[in-house]
């Protein structure tokens, strides 16, 4: 039987993955019955010193000090993980790889489109791991489920699914398989207020899941003028739910994302775990 394979980068730079992520990706893993692979990425700077710029300052100590701490970081976090793996009997490989600065996203996204899904750290005040995270879901073909830093992840009973029959909620909905098979309670969740949407479509999706043995219920929700993203993880936390499940609108243009409505609120402020999928 085929295995599921979960990947998990290891950031090093400018600022680490701190272990409370190794602690939530175990978790999940545990939960789902996944392997890990996990990628430890060191920075590699290219040394861009000047003659101008050696008299003022030390350049290539400042490249040697950086890359140093880069590493002694990741070396931590594999210890951590390693640790973590075999107390939860979670099954990890791990890898390391050396990137430049600007190429940590896209050395995590091609890295990610080997693996069934990725598993990543969302801390609101780190803009890397935002950036990195976003290259990873529109970059790698493979959902992202994020783990706030902020929460230590408990087991996943609860699956809220945000509807509205698109083709990226229904690409999240087929990714978010493993957790709705062993989920206790499913909530398909549709807005009423913020877009023009068919008010069956929950009915359906109840139905389409009932004739795969899964049972769920339909919520009818309203934004009430907040953000969508917002009114969508207020409402996942206060019906219990320890995930929700979405699609991700947006594009990459020249390393910029423009991002969906949605999208863009709920990465502004990832209040509990989400999965999301482009």
């Amino acid at each position: 039987m085929m295995r599921t394979l979960g990947f998990l980068p290891l950031l090093t730079y400018p600022d680490a993955s701190s272990e409370k992520l190794v602690i939530n990706a175990i978790a999940v893993a545990k939960h789902l019955d996944l392997d890990i692979r996990a990628e430890c990425i060191y920075v590699d700077i290219p040394d861009v010193s000047t003659a101008l710029s050696g008299i003022l300052l030390n350049v290539p100590q400042m490249i040697r000090e950086a890359e140093y701490k880069s590493r002694a970081a990741g070396k931590k976090l594999l210890d951590a993980l390693r640790i973590a793996a075999v107390e939860a009997g979670v099954s990890v490989t791990t890898d390391e790889t050396n990137a430049p600065p600007s190429g940590i996203g896209e050395i995590a996204a091609s890295q990610a489109r080997y693996g069934d899904l990725s598993l990543m750290e969302w801390d609101a005040a780190d803009s890397s791991t935002r950036l990195v995270a976003e290259e990873v879901l529109f970059g790698s073909g493979r959902p992202v489920v994020l783990l706030p830093s902020s929460m230590t992840v408990g087991v996943i009973d609860h699956v809220m699914i945000a509807w509205d029959g698109s083709r990226v909620a229904a690409r999240a909905l087929a990714d978010a398989a493993p957790f709705l098979m062993r989920a206790k309670r499913i909530s398909i969740a549709t807005v009423l207020d913020e877009k023009p949407v068919d008010k069956k479509v929950g009915q359906r999706l109840e139905l389409a899941l009932q004739r795969r043995g899964l049972t769920a219920e339909v919520l009818a929700l309203r934004v009430e003028g907040r953000a969508i993203g917002e009114a969508l993880q207020a409402h996942a936390l206060e019906f219990g739910a320890q995930l929700l499940v979405m699609g991700g609108f947006g594009h990459s243009r020249i390393r910029d994302f423009v991002l969906g409505g949605a999208t863009a609120d709920v990465l502004n402020d990832v209040r509990l775990p989400i999965l999301l999928s482009h």
